[in-house]
């Protein structure tokens, strides 16, 4: 069916309008397409494509920028409160805090030498058998067989030489004496009682080379340091002040080579100042415990 001019209109073909619709030219046969005009309206559509995919990326470039600088400044400087704050990898981490408990104070240890420094303290009984147990003596390789014991409230009866007037000026209320023998030499060690350390430490500086313990004989021990030279300790430690007198039972004199001699004076110097420590301990041990 053909139409003349009056019939309805050709709709206008609008390249920029996807819907529309190109024309076919009059001007050629009824067949064939305007091949000119097609190739326009191409390069149009391809020219307004090229615009928009130029137009996106630039707003897809700021959209990930404005993403960046929100997480930068969520980063390093959000207010408080904002749940999209980043945790700081600087803040450091709790410290254990260590368990305290209350403040306590054990008592000093009591000291030995006060019980046995004051006769107020120093209460245990006095004997010479508490004093000197036992029936010989070891130290080391040497064997000290123990002989007679005396114990006498007459200071100046059981001294000798300068030693009983040191002993009586001084408040000497007691003195205690046993013998020791070993391979021809005999010893006697006195210990003198005070009432105060200060009275014994005056007794051992008054004490001088002639301030002698007298010799202690009987029970298998024969007189020695009778008229002889003999080797002699003094010392004190709380308010004992103790003695030793040591020499031959031949009745020679002692002299500096008798190594032997001065040996045992030492030894039994040592044995009556550890006794007199440990009476102190015992002591000391026993009042701690009550």
């Amino acid at each position: 069916m053909s139409f003349g001019q009056g019939g309805p209109q050709q709709p206008q073909w609008d390249p920029w309008k996807p819907q529309s619709e190109q024309p076919w030219s009059s001007g050629g046969t009824g067949d064939t397409p305007d091949w000119a005009a097609l190739a326009e309206a191409s390069e149009a559509r391809n020219k307004r494509r090229r615009l928009l995919f130029v137009g996106g990326g630039a707003l897809a470039t700021l959209a990930v920028g404005a993403a960046v600088a929100v997480a930068v400044v969520s980063a390093n400087g959000s207010p408080k409160g904002d749940p999209t704050a980043l945790p700081s990898s600087d803040l450091p981490s709790p410290t254990p805090t260590a368990p305290s408990f209350a403040p306590t104070s054990a008592p000093p240890p009591l000291d030995p030498k006060d019980f046995v420094s004051s006769k107020q303290k120093d209460t245990a009984p006095l004997t010479p058998e508490g004093m000197f147990p036992g029936t010989r003596l070891t130290v080391g390789s040497a064997v000290y067989q123990k002989g007679p014991t005396d114990s006498t409230k007459s200071c100046a009866g059981a001294s000798a030489g300068t030693l009983p007037k040191v002993l009586t000026a001084n408040g000497c209320t007691l003195v205690m004496r046993v013998s020791y023998t070993v391979d021809g030499i005999a010893s006697t060690v006195g210990v003198a009682v005070f009432d105060t350390e200060a009275q014994a430490l005056k007794a051992k500086k008054q004490a001088d080379d002639k301030s002698i313990v007298k010799a202690l004989t009987g029970k298998g021990v024969k007189n020695f340091c009778n008229g002889a030279v003999c080797f002699s300790t003094t010392n004190s430690y709380g308010r004992y002040a103790y003695f030793t007198l040591t020499g031959f039972t031949s009745g020679k004199d002692v002299t500096k080579k008798d190594t032997a001699v001065m040996r045992t004076g030492n030894d039994l110097a040592d044995f009556a100042f550890r006794q007199i420590r440990r009476r102190g301990e015992v002591q000391a041990s026993a009042a701690a415990n009550q």
